[in-house]
């Protein structure tokens, strides 16, 4: 079967899909072969000052009558806990490369406001700064990535965060910092030496920007036993020859990670990216496309970093994914605000199977963003707070955090796009965590069909299976104020297992995981 998928135009919004034929497919699960630990930080997030990313949906201020956590709001704040949250990425973004960071310390009320030219023209009033950042990691659990100024700051800037953050000793920065409150350093080991150096943050050649990373890192210091992991300003999508000189002028001691962004544009046309719930078919299909193509940029990246870094010491950091659309009708267009239907949980269940897949090279992954802003985890309305079909699946595959990646091979039907490339139906990762159990994720991106999957297990018998699935009736469907929990994620009964044999039927637009005891 190969589904002429990228051809059809039958409109689906407010319409039941039909029920498809069932299909087969066979994947075989290598037990005893794993080499890999799948990072935590693969599940990563970022939240940027744009729209109403920070104020009104992370921030409201410690006096808000809605629930708060020193001026974070509390519902947000557990639902990150129960997903095990591990880095935050702050402030940007594009935002990054105009942020000062000394704007944002001290007294709230002393503190200068400025515009942000980058979204909306807003007033940004700085009242969410480094403190108020830094408290909220240390709340969560999670580790700070931060991203440093190089497209309109100095060297001397952020070697001064860096000290002001992480010096435990006596100097003017550090001494500032215990003025404003904070007596003992932070720990911050994620540092991002500028953000989209190619574009909005400096549109620089990618020559130049090298020099200025080896000049902006060499001032980065280490205090204490606070090391920093240095992240550099990677390529935007398939920029090849931006990666090859990232690797090849850079010294790779002087870098722990480069950065990769790649946006899943329906339409491929920035301009006009498509509804985010309104969408036909063929939409939805090329939407799937594109997300599958994170794969081919990974793997082309890797084999340049493999060139120079022949013992993958240097991270890909894929700090900037997901999906982007229109905005919703009516809102600022600077703000970016989108909803998130079924179809972006099919996007981030196979993103999420790519980037474990490639656990050897990727290091670290964030979607974008995590409150109002594209791809969000949560959207917010004054009190309210709904957790999005996105946020389903981070819960889904937090099993495999810090897992041991285990080699598969899939056997699957294909869709074809308009040219004629072909895209497997089922995406699918496995892993076993630390007790020794096998957790295998797996993606039916078809419209219509189901698929009988049988699974061979090389090296482990299971005693006991179950399964969470997240899927919906319609794929335009979505979670709104008023019916919050259209899509969640809930237990599955369609998975039978004897010894070293499993079975399972992946019902269609799916996104399913299955636990196998010992």
């Amino acid at each position: 079967m190969k589904l002429k998928s990228l051809i059809l135009s039958v409109a689906l919004s407010g319409t039941v899909l039909a029920v498809g034929a069932q299909s087969k497919a066979e994947l075989t699960v290598n037990a005893e072969q794993g080499t890999y630990t799948i990072s935590k930080h693969i599940y990563g997030h970022f939240s940027e000052h744009l729209g109403r990313s920070i104020y009104g949906g992370l921030w409201v201020g410690e006096d808000s009558s809605i629930p708060n956590i020193n001026g974070v709001r509390s519902d947000i704040i557990e639902a990150l806990k129960d997903i095990n949250i591990p880095n935050l990425r702050w402030p940007g973004g594009c935002f990054a490369d105009e942020y000062h960071w000394m704007d944002g310390i001290g007294p709230r009320e002393d503190r200068p406001k400025m515009i942000n030219t980058h979204w909306g023209g807003v007033v940004e009033d700085n009242s969410f700064g480094t403190h108020e950042f830094l408290n909220l990691c240390e709340v969560l659990g999670t580790e700070p990535y931060i991203c440093g100024n190089v497209g309109s700051g100095t060297v001397e800037e952020m070697s001064k965060w860096v000290e002001y953050i992480t010096f435990d000793g006596e100097s003017l920065i550090a001494n500032l910092r215990k003025q404003n409150g904070r007596e003992e350093p932070w720990k911050v080991k994620y540092w991002g030496v500028g953000n989209e150096n190619w574009g909005c943050g400096g549109n620089m050649t990618a020559e130049y920007y090298a020099g200025e990373y080896r000049r902006y890192a060499t001032y980065a210091r280490n205090y204490g036993d606070n090391r920093l992991y240095k992240i550099v300003g990677g390529p935007n999508s398939g920029d090849y020859h931006w990666m090859e000189v990232m690797m090849k002028n850079i010294p790779t001691g002087q870098k722990n990670g480069v950065s990769l962004h790649h946006y899943t544009l329906p339409t491929g046309n920035w301009s006009k990216k498509g509804s985010s719930t309104e969408f036909d078919e063929n939409e939805y299909y090329t939407t799937i496309t594109a997300a599958y193509y994170m794969d081919e940029l990974i793997t082309k990246h890797s084999e340049i970093m493999d060139k120079y870094d022949k013992n993958k010491r240097v991270g890909l950091i894929v700090d900037e994914w997901g999906t982007w659309y229109d905005v919703e009708p009516g809102t600022n267009p600077g703000f970016l605000y989108q909803q998130n239907t079924m179809r972006d949980a099919i996007v981030a269940g196979i993103n999420f199977n790519i980037f474990n897949n490639h656990a050897d090279r990727v290091h670290m992954a964030n979607i974008a963003q995590l409150v109002n802003v594209l791809q969000a985890l949560f959207l917010t309305e004054d009190e309210k707070m709904l957790k999005t079909p996105t946020f389903h699946v981070f819960d889904m595959y937090k099993v495999h955090q810090e897992a041991t990646l285990l080699p598969i091979d899939l056997k699957t039907e294909e869709f074809q796009d308009v040219k004629g490339k072909t895209y497997p139906q089922l995406s699918a990762c496995a892993s076993m965590d630390k007790d020794g159990n096998v957790h295998i994720s797996i993606v039916n991106a078809d419209l219509k069909n189901g698929v009988d999957l049988s699974c061979a297990l090389n090296g482990f018998k299971a005693s006991k299976a179950s399964a969470k699935i997240i899927t919906s009736e319609r794929i335009n469907d979505y979670n709104s104020f008023e019916n919050p929990e259209k899509i969640v994620m809930y237990d599955f009964d369609g998975v039978k297992v004897k010894g070293n044999d499993l079975s399972v039927n992946i019902p269609a637009m799916s996104v399913v995981t299955i636990a196998l005891n010992k």
